[in-house]
């Protein structure tokens, strides 16, 4: 986007858009531009927070002493692979035992099902009466009943005895591990074992205010359309350096945070050789191509009740105070006009603030206005003019 020239506040622009040089002509001499369509590229800067795709908290699900940590921090581990082992002793023992009442329920259900076999035989001869029938059968039922309640303990010793080897859940990096050999753990733990964090690809998280998301919108239409238009993003790193890889805004939140007045927004970066860790800092570069649009230095807007407006000049040398929109962001020194203006008028571009409407001017170019400019401070520097 071309510069534009922007002037200072204060007695000096009285120059620019304001009496003439010599005081004598009672009409404000402003510059003016006619308007045209234009294609400009915008680029926003958001500070921004990386995380991996995926923090898991690594906790034992077991109590007992560490017996071996497997892994180092920063060790890039595999989804299965044991990081810590949990002293097994116990659990081992719990296993046999539970075992063992398996194999004593299992006999006396087979030794049960014989009998019950063999009164049902006695009982078609009438030779035990049903009661004695029932009770045999009860009797298996119950047999069969301490054999499921045996193997449940069973499965249940088994998963423990399992749980003594801690493994990854994913792939990804191993964090902070804040308990070495020896350490006593349990599924209560405050801080976890450690946390793996899956770096093949990472979210970015930035924040928009809620005036640029409506912007967003209501230029789009609907949120959905905002991040199918949304272009891909860069990633500035902490050193200035630009990150290799682009990525996607895929996410916006929805709601809006009371405290910050914010949206978050979240876009994916893949991460091949690991540059990015969970938990840094970079700033998030959008950029915004536009077509067909009007953009004019900001010294061209006056501001009232958060609507904006500009100076179109008449034939006779009066000016229009006309209402216009915006595009949500901008780069500090001009805003892209959205609607409000056809592309063909003239348009007052500088101290809009001090101008009322229907006000006559003397139109002037910008070149004009920057001559006065310069003769304004020459003026001032040789004293011909107070402060």
């Amino acid at each position: 986007m071309k510069g534009r020239f922007l002037l200072v506040l204060g007695s000096v622009a009285l120059f620019s858009c304001g009496n003439n040089n010599m005081g004598l002509n009672s009409e404000m001499q402003c510059a003016v531009e006619t308007v045209t369509k234009t294609t400009v590229d915008l680029e926003r800067t958001y500070p921004a927070t990386i995380k991996g795709k995926q923090d898991v908290e690594i906790r034992p699900q077991v109590s007992g002493f560490i017996t071996q940590v497997c892994v180092d921090e920063g060790s890039t581990v595999s989804k299965g692979q044991t990081l810590f082992v949990v002293d097994p002793t116990q659990y081992e023992a719990a296993y046999r035992s539970a075992k063992a009442a398996v194999e004593t329920a299992k006999a006396n259900v087979n030794t049960q099902e014989i009998t019950t076999n063999n009164k049902r035989e006695l009982n078609k001869k009438n030779i035990i009466s049903d009661y004695d029938l029932a009770m045999a059968e009860n009797t298996l039922a119950s047999a069969k009943a301490q054999l499921a309640s045996a193997e449940a303990q069973l499965t249940s010793a088994e998963q423990n005895l399992s749980f003594t080897r801690v493994a990854s859940p994913s792939n990804g990096v191993v964090s902070d591990i804040p308990y070495r050999l020896g350490a006593l753990v349990s599924p209560s733990i405050a801080t976890p074992l450690t946390v793996v964090s899956d770096n093949s690809e990472m979210f970015v998280y930035a924040s928009l205010t809620e005036k640029e998301l409506l912007g967003l919108i209501k230029r789009d239409g609907s949120q959905k359309s905002v991040l199918e238009s949304y272009p891909e993003v860069k990633l500035q790193l902490s050193d200035g350096t630009l990150y290799g890889e682009t990525g996607k805004i895929e996410t916006i939140s929805g709601a809006i945070d009371t405290s910050t007045g914010s949206v978050s927004i979240r876009a994916t970066f893949k991460n091949p050789d690991q540059l990015l860790r969970s938990g840094g800092m970079a700033n998030m570069v959008v950029p915004y191509h536009m077509s067909d649009v009007i953009v004019l230095p900001q010294t061209a807007f006056s501001e009232i009740q958060d609507k904006k407006f500009v100076f179109t000049l008449n034939a006779d040398s009066t000016v229009n105070m006309t209402q216009v929109e915006v595009f949500a962001l901008d780069d500090g020194k001009d805003y892209v006009v959205t609607s409000g203006l056809k592309g063909d008028e003239r348009v007052v571009v500088e101290n809009a603030s001090i101008l009322k409407d229907k006000q006559k001017i003397v139109p002037v170019t910008k070149a004009k206005s920057e001559e006065n400019y310069k003769q304004a401070l020459e003026d001032q520097k040789n004293g011909k003019l107070g402060l």
